[in-house]
């Protein structure tokens, strides 16, 4: 069966490209194993300004509002929304962390994102003060991604399968299987370190866990980041996570991180009680040296191509880079020099 784009992966960065790809007129089959993905597990936090200096996300500007868009423009076709958007208090560790702050709210590109800092908010342990930031948000990654899986079966573009690399054929045309497409494209997260043609890529994936939980009392209905992140479900259940973990590569949950991410959470919300801990979960994620995607074709194979590498900002870069990438591949517009695999090709 003859058709455009062959797809290995069907968590965001898979489903994303294929969603995108479908609304361009292009025949595509996604094929996946439908076991627990690292995107169905993810939190899909998107906050534009992190780390201990307080920066913008890179690219932030352009990214943000094009995730935005997409996921509104999801929403419109499932009648359902996908995407929470939310204000979330980021929580003062220590005095350099305020003085970073008190300098960022004064720069005029920062004022989109950033709102004022507060002083005590109730309930949570934060002597040095908090941050309330603007623009921040989470996606309901398990929901979209069943969602969007739903409708590529319903117009036969899924085929639920084991994959083996030595099932794709390069010559004389490009095939897998029963399908002859123009080109295959790997989304395949972390595993794509096992990838033949793109082992060359450095990646640095790393664990976490996250707990979701729920306490008979009422919570509160904000975003906590405190080195870890809080997210409120509803009035009642809430999710926490998540721990970093390079070392161990093993997708099997742990009492170490378990107690970690309990007691980060005690520290900041002393009130919040966890009665009922519905599940924990761990994924890796497909982090990069250099914490830059990894986007392009093979530079020996162009009819293989690489959509990787956005680890835990997924939710914020894959609208966006998904639009790149189908430029490409239709118009051959240029795919960013930061993300183009090329990077690292010698």
């Amino acid at each position: 069966m003859d058709i455009d784009y062959l797809i290995i992966g069907q968590g965001l960065a898979g489903s994303f490209l294929a969603w995108e790809l479908l609304q361009r007129d292009q025949k595509v089959i996604v094929i996946d194993n439908d076991k627990e993905n690292a995107s169905l597990i993810a939190a899909g936090l998107i906050n534009p300004v992190t780390g201990m200096r307080f920066v913008k996300s890179t690219g932030v500007d352009y990214l943000l509002p094009t995730a935005l868009d997409f996921y509104q423009g999801l929403a419109h076709f499932f009648q359902q929304s996908f995407y929470v958007e939310s204000p979330m208090l980021r929580i003062f560790r220590n005095n350099k962390e305020l003085i970073a702050c008190q300098k960022r709210l004064s720069l005029s590109n920062y004022k989109p994102f950033l709102d004022k800092i507060i002083p005590t908010f109730s309930t949570i342990n934060a002597p040095i003060g908090l941050l309330k930031q603007k623009q921040t948000g989470y996606l309901l990654t398990k929901p979209l991604l069943h969602t969007l899986k739903a409708y590529l079966i319903s117009i036969n573009s899924y085929t639920k399968t084991d994959f083996n690399y030595d099932d794709i054929k390069l010559a004389p045309d490009l095939q897998w299987q029963q399908f002859k497409p123009k080109q295959i494209i790997f989304c395949e997260g972390y595993l794509g370190i096992n990838n033949p043609w793109f082992s060359w890529l450095p990646f640095q994936p790393v664990k976490g866990e996250i707990i979701t939980a729920s306490s008979s009392n009422k919570i509160i209905d904000k975003l906590l980041n405190y080195g870890q992140w809080y997210i409120p479900l509803d009035s009642h259940q809430f999710r926490t996570g998540a721990t970093f973990d390079r070392d161990n590569l093993e997708t099997d949950i742990t009492s170490s991180a378990k107690k970690s991410l309990l007691k980060s959470l005690n520290h900041v919300y002393p009130s919040l009680t966890p009665e009922n801990i519905i599940r924990q979960q761990a994924g890796i994620r497909p982090t990069t040296l250099d914490k830059q995607p990894f986007i392009g074709p093979h530079p020996h194979h162009s009819e293989l191509i690489f959509f990787n590498g956005f680890g835990a900002k997924g939710s914020l870069q894959i609208p966006w880079y998904c639009q790149c990438l189908v430029d490409y591949l239709l118009f051959r517009k240029p795919i960013p020099s930061s993300t183009n695999i090329l990077r690292y090709y010698e």
